[in-house]
């Protein structure tokens, strides 16, 4: 993606089925549980460049024993920064001590049966520790402490918050993470004091009790009625104190969450390919956690895949299998590979079949499986024209006409190259404009100058300011008779609320096409008309409100406004003409069959406050103001 735009989160739950001196007996180690929880982390790193964290807790520990560990990190290298800090206190054991898995356990942090990491990709807030997840609701009852990371976003943060409020409470701060562990702590509470209840009243003394609870304790029931009014899409991981365990999917499947178990292991993470490569598991035996569903590890080890809310229809998001999943995902590469196959003929069309003074590259890193899909979409496309002109000829068919028609192909080349991050502290604006055109570079002497056109693919375009600023510009120097930008993804329209950092509609380049066309057609009154109705919506039900927005952009054809894209990235001192295609909206369907949301395209958000969310961030756009609209 040549925009950078926040996204997403990454989660890794591990329990361990075995004590520990089985691991270390068959693994050699007893720090099997963090080491897989490590190694799941890291190859899910690009989740996350905010910070990690890590918590673990050991079962049956004695009262007065250390039973939970935490550690976080917001450090520039945060994992290595993390894992640091946590083998520093594992490896100033001796070799004896190192051998010995009860002394272990009984006597270092992070030994537990129970681990839970996170990767924060935070998408509003500072940086500082107090957001790095897990998140930990204290208690003196074993059974009411609750550990908390999420790959999530609320829509609906006020009205849960509020509701809190109701109920007495005094959360610290209004935030989604917050107000989503109060609104699980509540429930547990209430759960754990329903159970004390209902003992109490058998005659069982106070200490048994608890015992009694840690078998009990019911999670689907306790995630049902946590999350009746969640709205938003979320992957929540938790950790009770006593042991029991939780991976919980929004009811639409919008955030990815997937699990592995065996007779050792269980483990849930937002990647399948970690999961394979951190245990070495097949692609069959690792499962998608289902809508509505949570992964349940009880205190006992017993695990269940269970409904704790309606599943809706599956909207899972189109922008993890386009860019932010890592892309060793054998489904994800694959469509990948489709997303780029599927502009082959809009592009054969665009430079006429000339590939003879035509060059294909792509736009680094993400977007190199869809140029692979391109290309071989390009070749089947070649293939089916050949045929045609060699069928054509019939008789007149000579060996010199064969390898005239045989010898075209696409021509590639590595021609975008990208260089480390420009830093600069240079106070003025245009000053500093100038140094980050130099964050792409090019490989020159490969086209042939005036008389060759250069097709790019990038994997999205969010802002479009990359383009403008360093990718355009830096790619006229070769001097080509036109350059042709490809996008993989279609035109992103409206903003995202379920945890991708894409929340200001006037940042969209697709929403700034938008207000030109209407200008240049005089239906500027439009956009006030849309802004009565979204400012009039703020009074219905949350159910009832419909996206204002989706209206104004069919009042113009999908070219139309990916020519006036293209007019607005172009920087006025290239020579080279510039074209944009955008991948459909049919055209990500069929190459994604299996991952059909696409709000952020189309505007048809999953869940209600969707709707809510788009039409504020047009008044924000109208309003003049620079505000997040969640």
């Amino acid at each position: 993606m040549s925009d950078s735009i926040h996204h997403e989160c990454g989660i890794a739950v591990v329990r361990l089925l075995k004590p520990l001196e089985f691991y270390h007996k068959k693994y050699g180690t007893a720090f099997y549980g963090v080491q897989k929880l490590q190694l799941l982390m890291q190859k899910m790193r690009n989740r996350g460049q905010d910070g990690a964290g890590i918590a673990t807790i050991k079962l049956d520990a004695m009262p007065g024993k250390r039973y939970i560990s935490r550690k976080r990190s917001n450090a520039p290298n945060y994992l290595s920064d993390l894992f640091d800090m946590v083998w520093a206190r594992l490896n100033a054991t001796t070799e004896a001590q190192r051998q010995d898995p009860a002394w272990l356990r009984e006597n270092m942090p992070y030994m537990g049966e129970v681990l839970m990491g996170h990767l924060r990709y935070g998408t509003h807030g500072d940086n500082s520790i107090e957001f790095v997840h897990p998140f930990h609701r204290q208690n003196n009852w074993v059974s009411r402490n609750l550990l908390l990371a999420g790959n999530f976003n609320m829509t609906n943060v006020d009205e849960l918050f509020q509701e809190l409020v109701d109920l007495g409470q005094y959360p610290k701060e209004k935030s989604d993470t917050v107000t989503v562990l109060e609104k699980l702590g509540h429930f547990l509470d209430d759960e754990v004091q329903r159970l004390f209840t209902w003992f109490k009243a058998d005659g069982i003394n106070n200490k048994d009790i608890n015992q009694r609870i840690f078998e009990n304790l019911d999670i689907q029931r306790l995630l049902r009625r946590a999350t009746k009014k969640f709205d938003g899409g979320y992957v929540l991981g938790g950790m009770i104190g006593h042991g029991d365990a939780f991976l919980m999917r929004d009811p639409n499947g919008i955030r990815p969450a997937y699990w592995y178990q065996d007779d050792e292991i269980v483990v849930g993470a937002s990647e399948r390919p970690a999961i394979q490569s951190v245990f070495n598991v097949r692609y069959a035996n690792v499962h998608e956690l289902q809508p509505g569903h949570a992964l349940i590890i009880k205190y006992n080890g017993k695990v269940e895949e269970l409904p704790f809310v309606e599943p809706r229809e599956k909207k899972a998001c189109s922008f993890e299998r386009i860019y932010f999943s890592r892309g060793n995902d054998r489904e994800i590469y694959q469509e990948r590979k489709a997303l780029g196959a599927q502009l082959a003929e809009k592009v054969l069309e665009a430079v006429d079949f000339d590939l003879k003074n035509t060059v294909f590259s792509y736009i680094p890193n993400t977007a190199e499986a869809a140029f692979y899909g391109l290309m071989e979409g390009v070749d089947a496309a070649l293939n089916k024209r050949k045929q045609a002109q060699i069928l054509e000829l019939g008789d007149n068919l000579t060996p010199e006409k064969l390898e005239e028609i045989m010898n075209v192909r696409p021509r590639f080349e590595k021609l975008v190259h990208k260089d480390e991050k420009q830093r600069t502290f240079i106070a003025d604006k245009k000053s500093r404009n100038s140094m980050v055109s130099y964050v792409y570079d090019v490989t020159y002497g490969l086209v042939q100058d005036g008389v060759e056109t250069l097709v790019l693919l990038d994997d999205s375009i969010v802002r479009g300011t990359t383009l403008r600023d360093s990718i355009v510009s830096i790619t006229a120097r070769l001097k080509p008779k036109k350059i042709i930008i490809l996008s993989s993804a279609p035109q992103i329209r409206f903003p995202d609320c379920y945890g991708i950092d894409m929340s200001k509609m006037k940042d969209f380049v697709a929403f700034q096409a938008l207000v030109s066309l209407l200008e240049d057609s005089e239906q500027e009154h439009l956009l006030d008309a849309a802004y009565d109705r979204c400012k009039n919506s703020e009074h219905h039900p949350v159910e009832m409100v419909r996206n204002e927005v989706i209206e104004l952009y069919d009042l113009f054809d999908y070219e139309e406004v990916s020519e006036k894209i293209a007019e607005i990235v172009r920087p006025a001192h290239i020579i080279p003409d510039l074209q944009l295609i955008f991948q459909t909206i049919e055209g990500l369907h069929t190459a994604c069959p299996l991952t059909s949301g696409d709000w952020y395209f189309s505007g048809k958000y999953p869940t209600p406050g969707g709707n809510r969310v788009a039409n504020r961030a047009f008044m924000n756009f109208v309003e003049n103001l620079d505000v997040r609209a969640y």
